[in-house]
C-alpha cells in the first residue's frame, strides 16, 4: 500500500468516526426538538417554521452556494417566501432560526449579553481568540468594546488619524508606477488597509514587515470559516501557522514597548499606536488578552475597510454616471486644498461620496449576517425559541429587500439622497441598514473605516485612470471578495 492510500484510508476512517458522531448528536437534538415542540403546541406559541432536512447536511449546500454567490441572501429570501421572515432550517450541523425580519434583527441585537449571545464555528474562535472584542462574552466583551471605541472616538479621528491615513494611502499608491500596468486593486486594498492598521495598532511602517503580515492575513481570513482539521493541506492548518506569526509579531511589539515604558518614566516617549496606549492605560489585562484584542482589531480593520474600498471602486467602473459625480466632488475639493490633502472639514463636506459609500456597504456590505445562540427561551411574536437555539440575524437579506429598497439589487447612490430614506440611513439605530452591527457590538472602528475608505477614494480618483481588463464577480465564502481579484489596467491621470 502506497503513502498516498494508507493516508486516504486514515483520513476516511477519521471523517467516517466523525460524521457518525455529528449524526447521533443531531439524533438527540432532534429528539429534543421534538419534546419541545410538544411542549409549545400546548401553550400557543410555536417554533418557527422551515424544511426539515437531513439531519447532518441539511441546507448547508443550498446556504453556501448563496453565499459564494454574488446575491448571498438568495437561499434565505426564497425560504422567507415560503415560511415567513423568522424561519428556521439545517445549517451549520444545526436546527438555526434565521431572521430576514428588521425588526427582529434589531430585537436580537439590542438584547446582547441579555437574551442572546455570539456563536461562532470553532475554527473562526480559534483563529480570532476567545479574548478579543468579537468573541468574549459579558463583562469582557463591554469592557474590551469600551476600550475599542475610547481609541477609536470620532473626535479622536481629526486629530490622531486623519494626517497619518493619508500619508499611509499615498506612500501606498506611488508604488503604482507612471508606466501602464495590469494589477490587482483587491491585493492593493488589502496592502493598504493593512498598512493603516498596522501603523496605528502596532507602530509598523517598513514596506518588508507590512508586506509580511498583509500575506499571513490570505491564509488567516480564509481559515476562519474553514473547517477545524489543524493538518496539511487544510485552510484552518495555514491559518492557525499565520496566527501563530502574527501573535509572534505582537508579542515583539509588547516586548518593545514595556522595554521603552521601563527605561522611561515620561508617557510621552513611549512609542505610539493603540499598542503602546493598550499597555499603558489597560495594565490589569493579561498578555494573552491584549494579544487577542489586536488581532481582533486588525481583522475586523482590515476585512471591512479593504473590500469596501474594493466594492466601491468595483461599482464606480460599472456606474460611469456616479463615478463622474464623485470625481467632481473630489476635483473640487483638491482644487480648493491646492496640495491635495484633506482636511476633517473637507472630509465632511463629501456628501455624494458618503452616499457612495453607503450604497457599497448596503449592497456589498462585509457583515451579512450575525452568529448568536439562545441564552434563554426566547418568546416573539408567536414564535417561541429554546435556550440554547442558534440564531442568525441575516443582515444583507434586509438590505437587498425589493419592499424596504426600490430596485434593491441596482448600485443606486442617490437614492440616500431621497428624503423617505434619511431615517433608514442612520447605520447606529436603524433596523433596516446595519452594515456594523448594532447593539453592543456595533463596530467600535465604524467612523474610522469610513473615514479611510473616503480618504482612499479621494487619492484614487484624483490620480488614476483604470479599464477593467478581465471579467469579475462577487463571492462571500470564504470571504467576501471579487473571485478574479480585480484586475485592472492602471495608469497616472493628467490634470
Amino acid at each position: 500500500m502506497t503513502m498516498w492510500e494508507s493516508s486516504l484510508v486514515v483520513w476516511s476512517f477519521f471523517i467516517f468516526t466523525l460524521l457518525s458522531a455529528t449524526f447521533l448528536s443531531n439524533i438527540f437534538k432532534n429528539k429534543k426538538y421534538n419534546n419541545n415542540q410538544n411542549d409549545q403546541s400546548q401553550t400557543g406559541y410555536k417554533f418557527p417554521p422551515g424544511r426539515r432536512s437531513w439531519p447532518l447536511i441539511g441546507d448547508s449546500f443550498d446556504w453556501y452556494s448563496a453565499i459564494a454567490s454574488s446575491h448571498p441572501s438568495k437561499y434565505v429570501e426564497e425560504q422567507a417566501k415560503r415560511y415567513g421572515k423568522i424561519f428556521s432550517c439545517r445549517v451549520f450541523g444545526k436546527c438555526t432560526v434565521v431572521s430576514v425580519d428588521p425588526e427582529f434583527n434589531r430585537y436580537v441585537m439590542q438584547n446582547e449579553g441579555i437574551l442572546f449571545q455570539s456563536s461562532y464555528p470553532k475554527s473562526f474562535r480559534d483563529l480570532v481568540g476567545v479574548n478579543g472584542v468579537i468573541t468574549a462574552q459579558g463583562e469582557q466583551q463591554r469592557k474590551l468594546h469600551g476600550i475599542a471605541s475610547n481609541f477609536m472616538r470620532i473626535n479622536k479621528l481629526n486629530f490622531s488619524f486623519l494626517k497619518e491615513i493619508q500619508t499611509i494611502i499615498i506612500h501606498s499608491l506611488t508604488t503604482f508606477h507612471d508606466r501602464h500596468q495590469i494589477i490587482s486593486l483587491q491585493d492593493a486594498c488589502r496592502k493598504i488597509a493593512i498598512n493603516v492598521m498596522v501603523s496605528q495598532l502596532l507602530g509598523v511602517s517598513s514596506d518588508s514587515e507590512v508586506n509580511e503580515i498583509s500575506g499571513l492575513f490570505y491564509d488567516f481570513v480564509d481559515g476562519c470559516l474553514s473547517f477545524p482539521i489543524n493538518l496539511p493541506p487544510f485552510a484552518y492548518y495555514s491559518a492557525m501557522k499565520a496566527r501563530k506569526q502574527i501573535i509572534r509579531k505582537i508579542k515583539k511589539k509588547m516586548k518593545m514597548q514595556k522595554s521603552m515604558e521601563r527605561m522611561s518614566s515620561s508617557s510621552s516617549s513611549s512609542g505610539h499606536g493603540v499598542l503602546a496606549r493598550l499597555l499603558e492605560e489597560q495594565k490589569h489585562l493579561c498578555d494573552e488578552a491584549v494579544e487577542d484584542f489586536i488581532i481582533n482589531l486588525l481583522f475586523a480593520g482590515n476585512e471591512t475597510t479593504s473590500k469596501t474600498m474594493l466594492f466601491a471602486v468595483y461599482y464606480l467602473t460599472h456606474s460611469p454616471k456616479a463615478f463622474n459625480q464623485l470625481l467632481d466632488e473630489q476635483d473640487g475639493l483638491r482644487n480648493r486644498c491646492g496640495d491635495n490633502t484633506i482636511t476633517w472639514q473637507d472630509y465632511k463636506s463629501m456628501s455624494f461620496t458618503q452616499c457612495v459609500i453607503d450604497e457599497t456597504l448596503r449592497l456589498g456590505g462585509i457583515a451579512i449576517w450575525l452568529m448568536r445562540e439562545t441564552k434563554e427561551e426566547i418568546k416573539y411574536s408567536d414564535y417561541v425559541i429554546p435556550k440554547g437555539t442558534f440564531v442568525v440575524p441575516f443582515l444583507s437579506a434586509v438590505h437587498l429587500d425589493e419592499n424596504i429598497y426600490d430596485e434593491a439589487l441596482t448600485f443606486n447612490p442617490w437614492r440616500w439622497m431621497q428624503l423617505q430614506n434619511q431615517e433608514k440611513r442612520n447605520w447606529k439605530s436603524s433596523p433596516y441598514f446595519a452594515p456594523f452591527g448594532g447593539g453592543a457590538r456595533l463596530c467600535p472602528g465604524a467612523e474610522l473605516a469610513r473615514l479611510q475608505i473616503a480618504l482612499f477614494l479621494h487619492h484614487f480618483v484624483t490620480n488614476y485612470r483604470w479599464t477593467q481588463v478581465k471579467a469579475d464577480r462577487m463571492s462571500f465564502f470564504p470571504s467576501a471578495r471579487l473571485v478574479n481579484g480585480f484586475q485592472i489596467h492602471l495608469k497616472r491621470r493628467e490634470h
